[in-house]
């Protein structure tokens, strides 16, 4: 069974895809912070087959950070679905440190036009790398090794606080009424 996912709520339109435009994508001081502050750390690019350790850090992750959500509760083999049954070609981005441990992991769909990061966790306890952000910062860089002009970065919610982060990462386009749109 494969998943795709979209919201469709009656009457709302508030989440628009959000995509970052690579090539001419900047760093600011902060963001140059975090970038450096993650030098030591390693994207490895793996096929979609979780491992047990991918599991442990997945678990600590939402249960540090998401723990009140849906996904507190997956099982194992839920958390291998949700890995393994994409429709279309996915990869694992799994950042190690210098002792080849597991830090971060995006499941990241290998689209004709970008990179589309599909969901991401990392080892709560690592606070002072931003990972979060730095594995976006990441993702944009390895797109545009690879020659690929967009990272798409799921949806936005104009009035959602947990996604303030996003515009972060500029610039950058929202998809409204059936076309891209520079995000202002």
């Amino acid at each position: 069974e494969n998943w795709v996912y979209k919201p469709a709520c009656p009457g709302c339109n508030a989440c628009v895809p959000w995509r970052v435009d690579t090539a001419n994508f900047k760093m600011g001081r902060n963001l140059s912070r975090i970038w450096r502050i993650n030098d030591d750390l390693t994207r490895q690019i793996a096929p979609i087959s979780p491992t047990a350790e991918h599991y442990s850090l997945f678990k600590r992750y939402i249960g540090t950070r998401h723990g009140d959500g849906q996904m507190a509760s997956m099982g194992h083999d839920e958390f291998v679905s949700m890995i393994e049954n994409s429709p279309i070609e996915s990869v694992l981005l799994n950042y190690v440190d210098d002792d080849e441990k597991l830090i971060g992991t995006v499941l990241t769909d290998v689209q004709n036009d970008g990179l589309s990061a599909v969901y991401s966790f990392f080892d709560p306890a690592e606070t002072k790398r931003s990972l979060g952000t730095y594995m976006i910062m990441d993702m944009i860089d390895f797109a545009k090794q690879i020659g690929l002009p967009w990272l798409y970065l799921g949806y936005y919610v104009e009035d959602s606080s947990k996604m303030y982060y996003k515009a972060r990462f500029q610039p950058a386009s929202v998809f409204i009424e059936g076309q891209w749109r520079k995000y202002e």
